[in-house]
């Protein structure tokens, strides 16, 4: 089966005639790197609106390199050139936020040297261009953003906010009449709910759920299983970067076949909000049950 390495949203964009010019397709898209069942690395665009792969490229280690093109007056277009060859296909990013361009362009390099690394994310808040750079503000459109740099900060999250965070999640589809305008609320990101600060008091409050969570971990942990070798796997840079990449795949809105397999409808598939609200409502249909059951016993 194939394993997805990495997934962003990306739109393809092509030579203008026999002219060094590109221009941008619009079509949805998506990037990805996936380990092929014939062993070797896949290089897939993916459109989002129809769910068909239109391009599928085998890549050997140190064959290809993913690269800006510095040329581009909007800065977030990039090519993907190859040693063995003169073939150049370009691609554009298409998420709205620009801060993680380089995260997800230095994972592609990586993984075109060695398909078998795991992915780097930064950590929350951290980015080593925008360490050093000034404060700066950059609106980012939803189709083409402008070429300016985006400050990520020095985010920490506080219990105040990750109390915000499970606040929205709780109140997800509940609507909201009123006539006043209101700010949407902050994209919400898996790697802001699944904290091992979120996620340690629901492991002491439910020690049972370390034997139902345990044959789903790597198989050289230790036996019998422990709320403290659970803390210790949610604490891990393995499990961050599990989150991150579930986080992003979740983004590009091509997962609803897998999440059918999890019991969910097809749309949890398609972004990080609606898998947690349906992951919600899977709960309370569940604590439902359970509490008919228990009445009846």
């Amino acid at each position: 089966m194939a394993e997805t390495r990495l997934a962003f949203k990306a739109g393809r964009a092509f030579r203008r005639g026999n002219t060094n010019f590109v221009d941008a397709d619009p079509t949805k898209g998506a990037i990805l790197l996936q380990n092929g069942e014939d062993g070797l690395l896949h290089f897939i665009w993916k459109n989002r609106s129809t769910n068909e792969i239109d391009e599928d490229l085998i890549l050997f280690p140190g064959d290809a390199t993913f690269a800006k093109v510095e040329q581009s007056a909007w800065g977030r277009t990039y090519v993907l050139k190859f040693s063995s060859s003169n073939q150049r296909h370009f691609f554009w990013m298409q998420d709205a936020d620009p801060s993680r361009d380089e995260e997800f362009v230095g994972n592609v390099n990586r993984l075109l040297a060695d398909p078998s690394i795991v992915p780097i994310w930064y950590s929350e808040g951290y980015n080593p261009n925008t360490q050093t750079a000034g404060a700066s503000t950059s609106a980012a459109g939803s189709s083409a953003p402008a070429a300016s740099s985006s400050q990520a900060g020095g985010y920490q999250a506080t219990p105040e906010e990750l109390a915000r965070i499970r606040s929205i999640v709780s109140t997800l589809g509940s609507g909201g009449a009123g006539g006043q305008a209101a700010q949407p609320p902050p994209e919400i990101s898996l790697t802001d709910v699944l904290t091992p600060a979120n996620l340690r008091p629901l492991f002491a409050s439910r020690p049972e759920l370390a034997q139902a969570l345990f044959p789903h971990l790597p198989a050289d942990l230790p036996s019998p299983p422990t709320v403290e070798t659970l803390e210790r796997v949610v604490s891990s840079p393995q499990f961050r970067a599990a989150v991150r990449n579930l986080d992003m795949a979740l983004r590009t809105g091509l997962l609803g076949g897998l999440v059918r397999t999890l019991g969910l409808p097809e749309e949890a598939g398609t972004g990080v909000e609606p898998f947690l609200r349906a992951l919600q409502e899977q709960a309370r249909r569940e604590e439902g049950e359970g509490g008919d059951r228990m009445d009846t016993d």
